[in-house]
Parts: C-alpha cells; structure tokens; sequence
C-alpha cells in the first residue's frame, strides 16, 4: 500500500489497439501510439453505427489511411451516444481512460501503483521504439508496484506469527500468491486470441459472467479505498510527527536531533486516546497541560481534519500528469527504508533468545496469532489487478512465468530485509515493535526524521492519483464516464477523504487497515477469482479433473480462513 499505499498506496503503460479488433485471427488495426491524425470529419464518424460491424467499420479506415485519431485528440472527441452499444461504449471510455491519463505529446502511461497501465511501473528510457518492455523491466515493474505501506507493518506482522514460523509463513504465501498471480495471466490467454481482454475484470466477464466482472472491479476498488485509509493514517502520523518537530525546536532550541540508537517502547508509555499522543510518540520538550499547540496540534482528533486543507483541493483536477512527475520517489522511499533498518540494524546488534534465559530479549518462535500476518502478506503481495497491464507489453511472453516467480522472489526478500531484520535486531521487548516501525524512534532521530519527511512529500504526491484512479473505475462502471461533472466528482471525493478521516480518528492502526483490507480483497483477487476462472477454463476444454478441483477448491478455503481469521484477534493492533 501499497497502500500504502501503495496505495497507499494505492500506490503504467501502451494500449495496442490491434487487440480489441480482431478479423479472422489476424491484427486489423495500427497502434495508438503509431497513427496519423485524420481529419475531423473522420474523427466525428462513430466507432460503430447501425449496420456496420466494429471490423467493417476499421476495414474502412484501413482502407483510406490504415489509421485512426487518437482518443486524446483535443477537439470533437465521439460522445457516448454515438456509440450503438454497450461493449463498443465500454471499450470507447477505456481506451479513453488509458490515452487521457499521458499529454496528447506523451503517449506513455503514467499512474501510479497498483493500477492497470503498464508503463507508470519502469522508466521509459528501457522500453523500445515498439513499446516493449524486456524481462528486466518487467521484474522491476511487478516489485516496484508490490512494495508499498505494507513495508512499515512486517517487522510487527512478523512478531505476531513468531519468529520462525513467521518466516515459513512469508515463503508460503509468497509462493500461493505467486500461483494464483500466474493463473491471472495465463487466463488473459483463451480469451484474448478474441480481442476481449483489457484487464481482469474482462476474463472475469467471459468465463463467469457479469457477477464476476462486478467481483473483480468491487474487490479492486476495495483495495484501493483500504490503500487510501492507510496512506491518510499514515499521513496523519507523519504530518504531526513533523510539524511538532519544527516547533519544538523553534520553541526549545536546545533540544537538537541527532543519531540516537534510543528506541521507544509504546508499551511503557502513558498513552490514552484522548491525549493525541500515539504510540509512543512523545513532546520533545514539556509543555503544561494547557500549552495551546498541544492542544490544537493533537495527533488523532484534529491533524485528520487539517490534513483535509491540505489534500482536498488537489482532488478534483481531471488530469493527474503533474502528480505523475514524483512517481519514482515510490522507488527511492523503499530503498531508504531499506538502508535505515540496516543502518539500525548494525547499531543494535542481533538480540534474539529463543531459550528464554534472560541472557538477552525473548523471541516467540510461533504464535496462534499467525493469521495477522497472512492478512497482511494478502495485501503485501496484492498485484493480481495489474499483473495483466504489466505483462501485457512483454517483448517475450513466454517469459511471463519466469519473470514472475523472479518478481516474487525479489518481494519476498525485500520483506524479509525489513522484517525479519528489524525483528530481529530491535533491542527491546519484541512487543515493542509498532505497526508502523517509525513509530518505534523518537523526533530527535536524525535518519526517522528523515524518513517521515520524505515519505510525507512522497504520499502526498501519489494520494490524488490513487483517488484518480478510483474515481475513474467508480464513475465508469455507475455512469459509463470518467467525468460525469465536476458536482458528482466532488460528492464522491468528500465522501472517500470523509471515510478516511473517521479511520485516522478512530482507527489510526494501519496494521489492522491492512491485514482486514488484504484479507477481504484477498479473498476474491487472490484465492476465488483466478482459481474459478481457472477450472472454468478447463472444464470447457474438457480438461478438469477431480484432484485439480480440489486443490484449487482447498486454495479457495484458505482465503475464506484468512478472512475468518482476522475476526478472532480484534484486540490486536
């Protein structure tokens, strides 16, 4: 989160036209990023008409320039009522969708993580003329759009399972999402030869109907609202942990930060909700109680609402290009983060006791807690919703599988380096460990500091894609535009930045957020959809058989019990 995420986190790519038209087997139609501009009386023609097929109507346009005016192009765009039907409408609004999100000049994908595009994913200049991306880019796309919020929650997953049993855990679900991941793309296969598939949603409709496409894009749009959530608890917490920072330091210049090894152990502190003072976050300096910073400045009941002056307006724009200009800070805030628990790492030593001597810092082996980490690997290892987009302009396609299961193996390690690492170094009573590891240093560490000033600065930059990105799936599927007018954009912003704010004021634990977003979203993205699509695929080719339907049914289970399970550890956050 991703969320955040990836979100957070909430937080890519080239549209082949050729796909969606096919005639007799063959490509009829030039790439988007390939054709001529006709002239406007051509671009005010329909799609289609009564009488005349989607393939009669590109055979004419072959016939007179073999091209088609791109759907970006500013002037007398096609109006949905010149479509005469639904699927040309659907197909119509998408292409839109995808050509809108770059400059007429920029014909690459720019969104952030998590979502369909492709090309948001992996740096232009390793992409060819063609629009292909080799195996390497691919790889780098899948991470980079998996590593998200879920990141700050490992260490304190971990804990929960136990050490050891925590770490098979981890290998486990890595290789179950991988499995499903993989039975995502190979579904686009069968269908695609027929010119339906743009994303998941499509294979959905194809082989289960319209109640699966409407699971597919419920369950997407759930995932994003949970990156949501997290990203503005995560803010929140960031925001509050800099400006006190600053004013502290204005107000008491002699406290100064530095490089402290101290950690902070929530667990001894004198928390309560009321105080705003959360997770053993601490005033540098020590107002009275009737300081009125501190009573303005309060963590969980006023910083949502100021964060609301903050992002709200940068909501209801129609382009997000300029936010998409920061989209590799995704990138670089993994890799600080990386650094900063190995750089703390080295400072604290390992600390592990599995014998309970007392020599040195208790460690659980395994925990019945264990289902708090698999809720929350659901979302950590959540790319099912854009495994298709991503894979879709590989220059090799059967290298998908390869480059998937090296994508994975990258995931998995990185959350290992943070998690197990972080766990396994930190000096203190296991508990200790925070949902949110930065939790776990105070103001006046240097590299935490730092760390929550860039990872606000990069947030904030990504939070108006991610409702972007949800906007224009919501509005198409309930409206059939992206842009009904600017009152409905503005009702439905107030009411996702609204849902956020009750969490950040009465939830603001992002562990839970993302274990119950991963486990409900998991459910049908991860374990349900692709396996039913699955035997639905084979059952037509005549292909089921009956250990195959139980093992994939028994996979089925397993999301169910994921879910189930988060029900029975409320009391953990």
């Amino acid at each position: 989160m991703a969320a955040a995420g990836q979100d957070n986190s909430f937080r890519d790519g080239k549209v082949d036209i050729n796909a969606d038209f096919p005639e007799n087997g063959t490509n009829n139609g030039a790439s988007i990023q390939d054709v001529d501009l006709l002239d406007e009386e051509d671009d005010r023609k329909p799609l289609a008409s009564p009488g005349r097929s989607p393939n009669k109507a590109i055979e004419d346009d072959k016939s007179r320039s073999r091209s088609r005016k791109p759907f970006h192009y500013p002037t007398n765009r096609r109006t949905s009522e010149e479509l005469d039907s639904h699927s040309t409408l659907a197909t119509y609004n998408r292409y839109r969708y995808y050509s809108r999100l770059a400059p007429p000049d920029d014909h690459r994908m720019r969104i952030p993580d998590h979502i369909v595009p492709a090309t948001l994913f992996y740096p232009p200049m390793f992409v060819d003329q063609s629009g292909k991306q080799g195996s390497l880019i691919t790889i780098f796309s899948i991470w980079n759009t998996m590593m998200g919020t879920s990141l700050l929650s490992m260490p304190w997953a971990l804990g929960q399972a136990g050490f050891v049993l925590g770490l098979v855990i981890m290998v486990v679900m890595a290789g179950l999402t991988l499995y499903t991941c993989y039975r995502v793309i190979k579904s686009v296969e069968g269908v695609d030869q027929e010119g339906e598939v743009l994303e998941f949603s499509d294979v959905c409709r194809h082989y289960l109907g319209r109640w699966g496409e409407g699971c597919s894009v419920f369950f997407s749009l759930s995932a994003l609202l949970g990156a949501m959530i997290v990203y503005w608890v995560l803010m929140t917490n960031f925001l509050y942990n800099v400006v006190s920072f600053a004013y502290e330091n204005i107000n008491a210049p002699g406290n100064e930060t530095s490089a402290s090894t101290e950690v902070l152990c929530p667990l001894n502190s004198s928390y309560t909700p009321d105080n705003g003072n959360l997770s053993g976050m601490f005033h540098m300096a020590t107002p009275g109680d009737d300081d009125t910073f501190h009573h303005v400045w309060e963590r969980v009941k006023t910083v949502p609402f100021f964060l609301v002056i903050l992002v709200f307006p940068l909501l209801n724009f129609k382009s997000p290009t300029f936010f998409t200009k920061f989209n590799a800070l995704g990138t670089m805030s993994v890799v600080y983060l990386v650094v900063f628990v190995s750089v703390k790492a080295s400072q604290w030593g390992i600390h592990l006791d599995f014998s309970h001597t007392g020599k040195d810092v208790d460690v659980t082996v395994a925990s019945v807690y264990f289902p708090i980490l698999t809720g929350t690997l659901s979302l950590a290892f959540f790319i099912h919703n854009a495994a298709v987009s991503i894979c879709r302009n590989q220059k090799h396609p059967e290298n998908n599988g390869r480059d998937l299961t090296i994508a994975y193996i990258c995931v998995m390690v990185t959350y290992v380096i943070v998690g197990a690492v972080f766990y396994a170094s930190f000096p203190k009573d296991k508990d200790c460990i925070e949902d949110n590891l930065l939790n776990n240093f105070s103001n006046t560490d240097t590299l935490a500091f730092v760390a929550r000033v860039f990872l606000l600065f990069q947030m904030w930059t990504v939070f108006p894609l991610l409702f972007y990105i949800f906007r224009l799936q919501f509005m198409h599927t309930l409206f059939g535009s992206t842009y009904p007018s600017l009152v409905h954009v503005i009702v439905l912003n107030l009411v996702l930045v609204g849902v956020c704010v009750i969490f950040a004021r009465f939830l603001p634990h992002i562990g839970t957020i993302i274990r119950f977003s991963g486990a409900f979203c998991g459910l049908a993205y991860i374990f349900t959809l692709p396996c039913l699509v699955h035997l639905v695929r084979l059952k037509q080719a005549g292909r089921l058989t009956w250990p195959t339907g139980v093992v994939h049914g028994f996979i089925i289970l397993l999301g169910l019990a994921n879910f189930v399970g988060q029900f029975f550890f409320l009391n953990k956050t």
